[in-house]
């Protein structure tokens, strides 16, 4: 894993992330990076995106499988990180916050997701190697009812820096997101409406040239419409009927994201 030269912050981060998930190898553990340093992680090419906006990191998330929780919790404490254990009472257990001595902040979810939306993890972790797989870091995003710029800016890049197919070899797995949305009207409801976000905010994105917004709104359209076509279920088409009229997303404490 590299970073732009001088980005003394983001290549602190990265030397503490193959710290732990080398340790974690070596213990069996199974553990992947998400958030703002997996994008960075995965999106070489068009890594400079983030560098010209400033965009700075300030911590790690990881997601792990909760039958590891307390191997994660014995590991992180012999390499030097305590627990902020309110975190995890709060949490109900889906979740362990580790700070290092000088308070950067390792955060550790289990098995899911659990916030505008559930995004389960069951044997996924398995797909990709250091981070979650392309189409879990695209939900990771598309989920956020209440999404703002940053939030953006990250899915842009992603979508730039990837083709959108029906596998996970390097490619946005879009038959999976579509099998998802088909079988939760709250989810499609909230991925389509963020993906047609993202299109509104690329055609007067002042940091793409005309062939990178083409290529990002082409592969939108693509997703969208394999998400239309995918059959949808009865408890799907049964909550559509009900629409807006219920809530269909959780709401999200500030903090908890």
């Amino acid at each position: 894993m590299t970073s732009q030269p001088g980005d003394a912050n983001e290549e602190r981060l990265l030397r503490m992330l193959d710290g732990i998930l080398e340790k974690a190898k070596e213990r069996g553990i199974t553990m992947r990076v998400m958030g703002a340093l997996a994008f960075r992680i995965h999106c070489p090419k068009y890594r400079h995106i983030w560098y010209e906006l400033g965009r700075k990191l300030t911590d790690i998330d990881t997601m792990a499988y909760g039958k590891d929780a307390e191997k994660i919790t014995r590991m992180m404490s012999e390499l030097g990180y305590s627990e902020a254990l309110s975190y995890r009472l709060h949490s109900g257990g889906r979740r362990r916050l580790f700070l290092s001595e000088d308070g950067i902040h390792v955060d550790v979810f289990f098995d899911e997701l659990h916030m505008a939306h559930d995004i389960k993890f069951h044997g996924r972790l398995e797909i990709d190697y250091p981070t979650i797989s392309l189409v879990d870091l695209l939900l990771e995003k598309m989920q956020i009812v209440d999404i703002d710029p940053k939030d953006l800016v990250d899915t842009v890049v992603l979508l730039r820096e990837h083709g959108v197919g029906n596998s996970d070899e390097e490619t946005i797995n879009a038959d999976y997101l579509a099998t998802l949305c088909a079988s939760d009207w709250g989810l499609w409801k909230t991925v389509t409406t963020n993906l047609n976000n993202v299109k509104n905010f690329v055609v007067s994105a002042q940091f793409l040239d005309d062939n990178d917004k083409s290529d990002v709104i082409s592969k939108i359209n693509t997703m969208l419409d394999i998400i239309d076509k995918k059959p949808k279920s009865t408890g799907w088409r049964m909550r559509a009927r009900i629409g807006e009229k219920v809530k269909w997303y959780r709401s999200v404490e500030p903090g908890e994201a």
